[in-house]
């Protein structure tokens, strides 16, 4: 399905210089909620930050944020006319992908919860990558379509833009989470342009086959981003609900039907039937296929108050089509000849695969009852969001495809993957450089 055999060029680079001239330019592509947003007024260019904030979270999510889809033109559009969406790129793009909330009071209380791609700039920098020259960040918003022009010629600009400031050199990028989607996607519409100016591609925690439990959950009751007491600061889970259902991102991260999975996923309904003469309670299953029909029918009432206004919200099947045309383009993606891929994923951690809703003994009877119910999982190894089955199948000829015990977030802080990250861009000067043969390690042990 997939091509391009790592060849010589990208093993055996030398070490980093104590300036940072003497290393290739690195790119940071955050993923699914790993961008700062800001809702600005078209008329009067006022800037608020709106994703993630902690004071009026949720209110001010209602307000700018909620959006629906618009099959015309393929993008998720605010419902407020007035304003629009924007991901800031300051300091060249590192801002909006490093803490997601960076106001003086989370910066005093040093909320991790909130610390993106933190960690990892400071490691950068410490091994001699300057931002501007040899270190840049794309932050996008995450409620479009990995594949929307938008996204597309924001990414070729990056790409350019690094390539120019570093005197010519070709960019390592490290993607993480729904963010090697994107690459996939661009690496797949615009091959020339990322043989041009991509070096290597470092690969952590991407869901290239789909992430069932917290997807399919996602679509009938929403995401909760932070659990305990903090959440209540944040968005909660039935606002993040509404937007998700609008969001072409988040259909293109359904299980792959086409994927041999071990098991495939399923969405369980404890289900109450009820006729003239009897009762029964049956254990009611769906597969990646078949939840189709359960979505539809789950959110056929699903419906927000807009401004005084009802807005109807039901499984957009419209966004189902356009996503199925993304994988078929990520189905579609080759590596170059001559590329150098690697690929980190999380085990350790219970991470969702099978979702069920209701109980024996308390039955769902209309299915919409479980955009209001709460869901209960079965558990595969994984991050704790991305199952490992799904984050270690990219059907790439990988130099090396590590396993690491961390959790889907907390990867981008995990001092092993570091060491690797260190290692394949060639700036850790005490280890060895590593053979040419593809390879498969599992760090945990």
């Amino acid at each position: 399905m997939f091509g391009g055999l790592c060849s010589c060029p990208c093993f055996g680079e030398r070490s980093s210089d104590a300036d940072g001239s003497d290393v290739d330019p690195v790119l940071l592509i955050s993923g699914m909620g790993g961008s700062i947003l800001h809702s600005k007024k078209k008329k009067f260019g006022f800037e608020t930050r709106v994703w993630v904030r902690i004071l009026l979270a949720d209110l001010e999510f209602k307000k700018k944020v909620w959006s629906v889809y618009n099959p015309t033109t393929g993008y998720t559009e605010t419902l407020d006319d007035d304003t629009e969406i924007l991901v800031p790129d300051d300091d060249y793009g590192l801002y909006a992908i490093d803490i997601l909330d960076p106001s003086l009071v989370m910066k005093l209380l040093h909320f991790t919860e909130v610390y993106h791609f933190h960690a990892m700039i400071d490691m950068l920098v410490k091994c001699g990558y300057k931002k501007g020259t040899t270190l840049f960040g794309y932050g996008y918003d995450f409620r479009q379509s990995n594949r929307i022009d938008k996204l597309m010629e924001g990414l070729k600009t990056k790409l350019k833009a690094a390539h120019q400031a570093s005197g010519g050199r070709k960019v390592n990028i490290i993607s993480h989470s729904m963010g090697g989607l994107l690459v996939l996607c661009f690496m797949s519409l615009h091959n020339e342009v990322f043989s041009k100016y991509v070096n290597k591609w470092i690969c952590i925690a991407c869901p290239f086959q789909g992430a069932p439990g917290c997807i399919n959950d996602s679509l009938l009751t929403g995401l909760q981003f932070v659990e305990g007491f903090e959440s209540f600061f944040f968005v909660s889970r039935w606002t993040m609900h509404q937007l998700l259902v609008e969001c072409p991102s988040i259909y293109e991260m359904l299980a792959n039907p086409e994927f041999n999975w071990k098991k495939q996923p399923e969405i369980q309904v404890w289900r109450k039937h009820s006729t003239d003469e009897e009762t029964s309670v049956d254990l009611e299953s769906y597969g990646p296929i078949e939840s189709i029909t359960l979505f539809e029918e789950a959110l056929r009432d699903n419906e927000l108050n807009y401004d005084g206004k009802m807005v109807a919200l039901p499984f957009n099947f419209e966004i189902l089509k356009w996503a199925a045309g993304t994988r078929q383009v990520i189905y579609d993606a080759k590596l170059p000849d001559g590329f150098c891929f690697y690929n980190i994923y999380g085990t350790s951690f219970d991470t969702p695969f099978d979702v069920c809703y209701g109980s024996e003994t308390s039955p769902i009877e209309d299915l919409s009852e479980i955009c209001h119910s709460m869901p209960q999982y079965s558990y595969v190894d994984g991050d704790g969001t991305v199952p490992a089955e799904s984050a270690k199948a990219d059907g790439f000829d990988a130099v090396e495809r590590v396993a690491v015990a961390a959790s889907h977030r907390g990867v981008l802080q995990d001092k092993t993957v570091f060491k690797y990250v260190q290692k394949w861009l060639g700036v850790d000067q005490k280890v060895r450089k590593h053979s040419k043969s593809s390879r498969v390690v599992d760090a945990s042990t």
